[in-house]
């Protein structure tokens, strides 16, 4: 078998993944649950709220794919990175998914430059603000400077509310523009 079953009470194939299956509010919930870093973190921080973060260091253009760039996650969970690349079955299901995801809101499937940036931006961020202190270096961090403000993490609730929010704004937004 290789369905899940979503929050919306949908059976999602993630062998076969139907774009039309992609709900919004499965991925609002789900993001909102699940915790960065495995749970490695200080403080419950969700991926819910870790999306809002890239979305808002990125120009409007690209607000959307911001949201959305770990919305694979509410179908294959959060795999840390050192795992998923060693996991060449989870990045071909992944990929797939994230195809149905790029259908599903009219995406492109190549991240903007300004969102792969903004991950990386807001994982310094997250470093410093959330993991344990720790002096290593994180190779992928080199030269990214995190932002001046300090996150402050919010609930599953909270994170659920305001990426949902945010999500359902921005596809407002991106049905307008095209529409003109």
């Amino acid at each position: 078998m290789s369905e899940i079953l979503t929050f919306t009470s949908k059976w999602f194939d993630l062998h076969e993944p139907d774009a039309d299956l992609i709900d919004p509010r499965d991925i609002t919930h789900s993001l909102a649950n699940l915790c960065r870093f495995n749970g490695h973190t200080r403080e419950f921080y969700s991926v819910a709220q870790h999306s809002c973060l890239v979305a808002d260091l990125v120009p409007e253009q690209d607000k959307l794919a911001a949201l959305l760039h770990d919305a694979t996650e509410a179908y294959v969970g959060d795999m840390v990175s050192p795992l998923k690349q060693w996991m060449h079955a989870y990045q071909d299901v992944e990929s797939w998914i994230w195809e149905r995801i790029c259908t599903r809101f009219n995406l492109a499937s190549d991240l903007p430059a300004s969102v792969r940036h903004a991950d990386l931006i807001a994982l310094a961020t997250e470093r410093r603000d959330l993991m344990p202190p720790n002096p290593a270096t994180w190779d992928c961090l080199i030269g990214i400077e995190p932002t001046t403000e300090t996150i402050r993490p919010w609930s599953p609730t909270e994170a659920r509310l305001t990426y949902h929010q945010r999500l359902m704004d921005q596809l407002s937004i991106e049905l307008r523009r095209k529409a003109t």
